[in-house]
């Protein structure tokens, strides 16, 4: 196929002239609200320029322009808006096409009498009005005519200067009611767009988009990890939609469609977004799954605890278990099969502080892993100082393990060999599971709050490249270090 310069009075052509041909811009829609604007500003930048006015839509997709109506032969990328070559400017100096619709005969002639009929009208109220101010006795519903065609010259200048001051009013009305309008809908736009001003003074919002229980913490949040966010300039998200946007994705377990639409991007950059802003929360949030010292515990140390256990408890631990998707192989289907759930999961150890955060959080480990072997395996024990008190459910066999780091461990009591537990048991069990709840209730906390916990995790999420972390222990670790921003399960009185 044969291309042809679209600029009037051009006649390169792409057989015998060595010129190259450049397509009309195409708007980009699916790449953020700024990137369509401009591909719309520039796409109506080249129609100008080529200047024809018999061209219709149907034919913009074969328009070409050659390579000589650009000072550089060919044009500047889109975002280069202030370059010369941004649309054709050479060689431009042709005559305009007048072939202009031509409105229907009918039309106009209604139009003609609508106009006189106005201007007739307004001739008669003026003349009965001057009539009345020169005292002339004039009948009901009697209507003076001029007489003379000056008066009537003059009568009609006034009329259109009336009708004009009239227009001109009436359009001002139309204007200030659009803007009060336009400033309305950007008003909305603004509210549903999920940026700053959205959650500003909504703590409702925030908790039901984040699970932060506060704009105010929602805010100390951004400004922590903001320098973190990547954000270059072709980028269609701000740096505070894109933390939305995770926390979004972890609180509610959107779907990834979904999020492209609400962002107004495509499926591809809310999966690549999330993965490095997650990245960069888990970076900057781990600090916050913090081991406290022992004097740091003294002094912040819950009273239950006190009466119970003195100032020593120093952690208790539990795991919980993520559902993941089936491997096909066979060795990883045997590593991660949970007798206990019935299904292929992953595995984590979690520690709270007797005041109710979490202080540890363990790396992934297959669902098939005992408790006992995660717990020597994951780094638990080497946070313990001497006399340290461990709580733990009878599952952990554990003791040896703790002894050997000069600490003590404290499970429920067994019936194992007994027909009974003795009262001195019952008591200490009693005890025991009186402050042990607390973990469990961290733990539902951490997986009702946020929901993507709650799903089953696909394997993309497990794997790692050149040792780095898995996706689903960045999660997790996120998850937790987010719930330590909230509210403590634990009272300390």
């Amino acid at each position: 196929m044969v291309n042809y310069c679209a600029i009037i009075g051009c006649t390169n052509t792409g057989g015998k002239d060595k010129v190259s041909f450049y397509r009309l811009p195409a708007v980009i829609s699916n790449q953020g609200v700024q990137t369509r604007e401009l591909s719309e500003k520039r796409r109506r930048v080249w129609l100008s320029r080529i200047s024809r006015a018999d061209l219709l839509p149907t034919s913009y997709p074969y328009l070409r322009v050659c390579s000589v109506h650009f000072e550089s032969g060919k044009p500047s990328p889109l975002y280069n808006d202030t370059d010369t070559d941004w649309a054709p400017t050479r060689n431009l100096g042709h005559e305009k096409s007048k072939i202009l619709p031509t409105p229907v005969r009918g039309v106009r002639v209604r139009e003609r009498k609508e106009k006189r009929k106005c201007v007739d009208a307004a001739r008669s109220l003026l003349s009965l009005m001057n009539s009345r101010d020169q005292g002339d006795d004039i009948t009901e519903g009697e209507v003076p005519v001029p007489e003379s065609s000056s008066c009537e010259e003059e009568t009609g200048t006034v009329v259109q200067t009336e009708l004009c001051g009239e227009t001109i009013f009436s359009m001002g009305k139309e204007l200030n009611r659009l803007t009060v309008e336009n400033m309305t809908l950007k008003e909305q736009i603004t509210r549903m767009s999920l940026s700053e001003d959205t959650f500003k003074d909504d703590d409702e919002k925030v908790k039901l988009f984040t699970g932060l229980p506060s704009y105010a913490v929602l805010n100390t949040l951004f400004t922590y990890v903001e320098s973190g966010i990547v954000q270059g300039h072709q980028s269609a998200l701000t740096k505070f939609q894109k933390l939305i946007l995770v926390l979004m994705r972890l609180k509610l377990n959107l779907p990834v469609q979904y999020l492209a639409d609400k962002f107004g991007i495509s499926s591809g950059t809310v999966s690549r977004t999330f993965l490095s802003t997650l990245h960069v929360l888990f970076t900057k949030l781990l600090p916050i799954i913090y081991w406290p010292t022992q004097e740091e515990r003294r002094l912040t140390m819950p009273m239950e605890f006190r009466k119970y256990f003195g100032l020593k408890v120093a952690v208790i631990i539990d795991c919980f278990e993520l559902f993941i998707e089936r491997p096909s192989n066979l060795e990883a289907r045997a590593q991660t099969w949970s007798s206990y759930k019935h299904h292929n999961t992953v595995k984590f150890l979690i520690g709270i502080a007797p005041q109710g955060v979490i202080s540890f959080i363990s790396k992934g480990f297959g669902g098939r892993a005992p408790d006992k072997y995660i717990t020597n395996n994951c780094g638990l024990l080497e946070k313990l100082e001497y006399g340290d008190i461990v709580l733990a459910d009878r599952g952990f066999d554990i003791a040896e393990s703790v002894a050997q780091v000069s600490c003590e461990l404290r499970i429920p009591a067994f019936t194992r060999g007994k027909s009974q537990l003795s009262a001195l048991d019952v008591e200490k069990t009693r005890k025991l599971a009186h402050v042990r709840i607390h973990v469990e209730r961290v733990i539902g906390l951490v997986r009702n709050k946020y929901k993507m916990l709650q799903d089953t995790v696909p394997l993309d999420f497990l794997g790692s490249r050149h040792g780095s972390t898995p996706t689903i222990d960045k999660i997790v670790t996120v998850c937790c270090a987010l719930t330590n921003m909230c509210k403590s399960v634990v009272p300390f009185d």
